[in-house]
């Protein structure tokens, strides 16, 4: 693969081939950090999103420091070739897809935590940290991490902060935005910036970890992270109540949060998800169920909360509320919920997953705008949810070889947006915007708000190198 890269905006240089950028790389990476074989680099294009999409790299990066970083964006500068920074690639809105004749740069190889402090209540850890190896080394010294995204086993702590990540427990302890106390960024000109602090207050100036946490790679490359942590809470248990529907569950989820509970999880799943997870892994959820509402606590005297939610849950609707008998049956049951979105793709093909957040009090109306839509588009559509923040994970399943097909899913998809919106909810409450989602981003936004983003985008990239074509 030897075509001319393109000059980005504004370049002076003339057009740079593959073998000059490889070059010019390799004068400051190990031979082992370049990757130039076509069939090793087509597993760098994308990340696990459908109909996102994605070109071809001119050479993939593994970096193992933040001086390697720091040479992969003055020779891209200089020879204005775009760059795209990727983890584990397990997001869903393709933020982590290749553009043709890119650098790819995969962050997976800077997986050191740096320091673990149980007094200051910090964890410094480079970005290729997997999100489960940082709960298990804090736990160890007593604390917790609490964002836990459902691919937590794979997922890296930098692509956690790319997408500002959420998670199972976010009811309660919220998400990665709110753990990031500082950052070392890599800027797209190569310079080194640090942001944010590691004490536990500071508003010194404008808070530019805040800014940088969510923006998917658009505005600099994440080398290291303060990330804040909690002292370990006691072992959760959880409830498993079923209803008859999934409006019947957000309701009672209403209940639930204006009576001021704070469960550390509260998680929902349809009928459709629930059976599809019995199918992938045989649990022995209920399998007759239209919606399962898990809801748990982590606080000295669970079974006492479980039991006062449980009369909600009731009240609600419920038809059976079932309290886990110990933490080993509550795990299970955050293992099949963790198992909705790989179930539904075994059993039903190809998905797209909507990421749609809206205020809890509307989860009912959004659960009966979901069914209509899937009927009026013969299509057949899972749910499952962080139903205690009001974000909803409709799940659009087809068969990606029949053109009708994809073309219900897709309009159902972009219904499905359209609805959150109407709820006075968000396109994306913890997936990001990607490629999936940017012609959303405008109408969520607006032209004002949109101008004064772009406006930030081009002060941190002026030449437009890093992630291009994401977001806007």
């Amino acid at each position: 693969m030897d075509d001319l890269l393109e000059p980005r905006a504004g370049a002076t240089t003339a057009p740079t081939s593959q073998a000059e950028l490889v070059a010019r790389l390799g004068a400051g990476l190990p031979a082992e950090a370049l990757v130039t074989d076509p069939d090793v680099m087509v597993s760098y294009a994308h990340d696990m999103a459908s109909f996102c999409a994605a070109g071809a790299p001119a050479v993939v990066v593994l970096p193992r420091s933040v001086e390697q970083v720091r040479h992969v964006m003055r020779t891209a500068t200089q020879l204005r070739v775009p760059v795209v920074p990727q983890g584990a690639r397990t997001g869903l809105s393709g933020a982590a897809n290749a553009s043709d004749g890119c650098i790819v740069l995969s962050l997976v190889k800077m997986d050191r935590i740096l320091e673990i402090d149980a007094a200051d209540r910090v964890a410094v850890v480079e970005p290729g940290v997997v999100n489960a190896t940082l709960s298990r080394a804090v736990a160890e010294r007593g604390m917790y991490y609490p964002p836990d995204p459902s691919s937590w086993e794979t997922c890296t702590i930098g692509g956690n902060i790319g997408t500002a990540a959420g998670g199972l427990c976010c009811v309660k302890y919220g998400v990665t935005s709110e753990y990031v106390l500082g950052l070392d960024v890599v800027l797209a000109d190569g310079r080194l910036l640090s942001t944010g602090r590691r004490t536990a207050k500071g508003v010194a100036g404008y808070d530019l970890t805040r800014l940088l946490v969510g923006s998917e790679g658009s505005l600099g490359i994440v080398v290291k992270a303060v990330l804040a942590l909690k002292p370990q809470p006691p072992a959760q248990l959880v409830l498993a109540a079923e209803f008859t529907s999934a409006s019947a569950a957000g309701e009672a989820v209403r209940l639930i949060m204006e009576r001021g509970h704070m469960p550390s999880l509260m998680e929902l799943m349809d009928g459709t998800t629930v059976r599809a997870v019995n199918t992938m892994a045989h649990m022995g959820l209920p399998e007759t169920t239209e919606a399962l509402l898990l809801v748990a606590f982590d606080t000295a005297d669970p079974a006492a909360d479980l039991a006062a939610v449980g009369e909600l849950c009731t009240a609600a609707g419920a038809t059976e509320v079932v309290p886990a008998d110990d933490a080993a049956e509550s795990e299970m049951l955050m293992q099949a919920r963790r198992l909705s979105l790989p179930a539904l793709e075994a059993q039903f093909g190809t998905t797209m997953i909507d990421d749609v957040c809206v205020p809890r009090s509307r989860l009912s109306d959004m659960f009966e705008g979901v069914e209509a839509i899937a009927e009026k588009y013969d299509t057949k559509i899972g749910i499952c949810a962080h139903a205690g923040d009001g974000n909803t994970h409709p799940i659009v399943c087809f068969d990606p070889q029949n053109e009708d097909e994809v073309r219900r899913a897709e309009e159902a998809f972009d219904e499905i947006m359209a609805l959150g919106l109407r709820l006075g909810g968000t396109i994306t409450g913890e997936h990001g915007v990607g490629v999936l989602k940017k012609d959303w981003l405008a109408r969520e936004l607006g032209p004002v708000e949109l101008e004064l983003q772009r406006q930030i985008k081009r002060a941190f990239d002026p030449l437009g190198l890093l992630n291009p074509g994401k977001l806007f």
